[in-house]
């Protein structure tokens, strides 16, 4: 009985389990054209779901960013209606770029700038490290981009471009309205090819002036030492190693019997605040004074010179339309506390101090943080530095550029023609009377200079005869530097006596 009682058990048990998997199975079971349905049902349902997520809860999203700044919204309105509604599809980078350059525009400041990738890479290159290119210190002005001044030993410098030289446009293309950042990009390039630059000089018309492109030198410092011991050392610009440079100059003419130092940061357009300060503290006591830096609702803070050796010989500075930032601070520091004497002429007045921050995309930010002020607490800023000795350039240091690939000759009536004319009155030739005319005396002249130069004997200029002409000048303004020649004056030092 028990065994057949276990056995109706099983049994029971065995249709209860079939019973509980039926439905299962039924469902299994299901038509092909409803299992086709629900799943179309399901995915129709999944993506609504989806479609009204994305839509609104991206909208959520940006009304909590308008909702905590509010400034904003007006900004997020205008990039979803150019997404929506403009007739071609956006360039959503290019938007961007522009709407985060227009707001440093909007600053006024010509020293604030939104670089991109290639305009940061730039930028970068130009402070730390060498570059190819031009070599000249641009700045967007009014508009317009400015030369501030040409990089010694570089294309620029070379083809005579000036401070102040205004450039127009870059191989045919207008740079009107460009950022100083965006006008480099097309000024610089590849070692070897040519960049033509449409230059305005003063109230003359403009013209052109095509420039090789080459490696831009990193070394900052150049010196040498005279017979009466006065070393003049001419600083570049204010790079990392500016300081350096400048000390290990200083150490070697020391050993060589230095009585002076003409310091020139003439055509200098500043740099690295650190290297300004390093400098002025080889010269500034310890305890006194180099700059006072001021952020925005902060008091000065006064940075004071060190303890490190001094150099207490005779010190005089050099200044002119083209030093800038740096290049003031030193001078500012040497004048107010040093007892320097600053010889030139006034300098260019940027009295402000930018702080750059690196993007993740590789882009820059370059902004305004502060000003500087110089140890008395004068503020610079569009002013400059009054020389204690204005000495001005001589009239020929500023004559405008002539074209190697153009011709004037007898006949010719031209204002480069008086240009030549002048050139060749300072470098001892008679051409006549100094006018546009280019007669038989100025042809003379130019025969004369060709044939004592080893120059083809044609009378005309063009060509390598130009080239001479233009490096004679360049190189006779170098060797009768009148605001050097006074700078040694000033400094008292007189070689000593000798005896045959």
């Amino acid at each position: 009985m028990d065994e057949q009682k276990r056995d109706e058990e099983q049994t029971e048990q065995s249709e209860q389990q079939v019973k509980s998997e039926k439905p299962a199975g039924k469902y299994l079971r299901m038509k092909p054209f409803a299992f086709i349905m629900l799943i179309f049902l399901t995915i129709i349902c999944t993506a609504g779901l989806t479609i009204f997520a994305l839509t609104f809860g991206e909208q959520k999203v940006v009304e909590v960013k308008t909702e905590e700044r509010p400034e904003f919204k007006k900004l997020y309105d205008a990039y979803d209606a150019l997404q929506q509604k403009y007739f071609e599809d956006v360039n959503e980078e290019e938007v961007v770029y522009g709407a985060i350059n227009g707001m440093f525009d909007a600053l006024g400041d010509p020293y604030s700038d939104y670089m991109n990738k290639e305009e940061a890479s730039s930028f970068n290159e130009n402070l730390s490290s060498s570059f190819q290119g031009i070599g000249a210190e641009i700045q967007e002005r009014n508009g317009y981009i400015m030369i501030v001044s040409p990089i010694k030993n570089t294309p620029a410098e070379k083809a005579g471009l000036q401070p102040k030289d205004m450039v127009l446009a870059v191989d045919g293309k207008s740079v009107k309205g460009m950022s100083s950042t965006e006008a480099v990009l097309l000024i610089r390039g590849e070692k070897g090819t040519e960049v033509t630059l449409t230059i305005q000089r003063g109230e003359a018309d403009s013209f052109d002036l095509t420039l090789v492109r080459d490696d831009i030198p990193v070394e900052t410092v150049y010196g040498d030492l005279d017979e009466s011991g006065i070393a003049h050392l001419q600083i570049t610009s204010f790079s990392e190693n500016t300081a350096v440079e400048l000390e290990k100059l200083l150490i070697e003419f020391e050993k060589e019997g230095m009585k002076g130092i003409v310091l020139d940061v003439r055509q200098n357009p500043g740099g690295y605040l650190k290297a300004a300060i390093d400098i002025s503290n080889l010269f500034v006591e310890q305890g006194k004074t180099i700059v006072q830096i001021q952020e925005r609702n902060l008091e000065p803070q006064i940075v004071m010179a060190d303890n490190r050796s001094k150099y207490k010989l005779p010190v005089t500075v050099l200044i002119d339309e083209g030093s800038a930032s740096a290049s003031e601070i030193l001078a500012g520091a040497l004048k107010e506390s040093a007892n320097a004497k600053i010889i030139g002429l006034k300098s260019f007045g940027k009295g402000t101090m930018q702080e750059v921050i690196y993007m993740e995309d590789g882009a820059n930010l370059k902004f305004t943080t502060g000003k500087w002020l110089t140890p008395d607490g004068n503020w610079i800023n569009e002013k400059g530095i009054s020389p204690d000795v204005k000495v001005d350039y001589p009239d020929y240091a500023s004559l405008p550029y002539i074209d190697p690939n153009q011709t004037y000759e007898l006949g010719t009536e031209h204002v480069v023609v008086e240009t030549a004319k002048r050139i060749l009155e300072v470098l001892g030739y008679d051409p006549g009377e100094v006018n546009t005319v280019f007669d038989e005396t100025t042809e003379a002249a130019l025969k004369a200079y060709q044939e004592e130069n080893e120059l083809e004997i044609t009378g005309i200029l063009t060509g390598d005869t130009t080239y001479a002409l233009m490096d004679a000048i360049s190189e006779k303004l170098k060797t009768e530097d009148p605001q050097i020649l006074k700078a040694k004056e000033l400094l008292g030092v007189t070689p000593e006596a000798t005896t045959d």
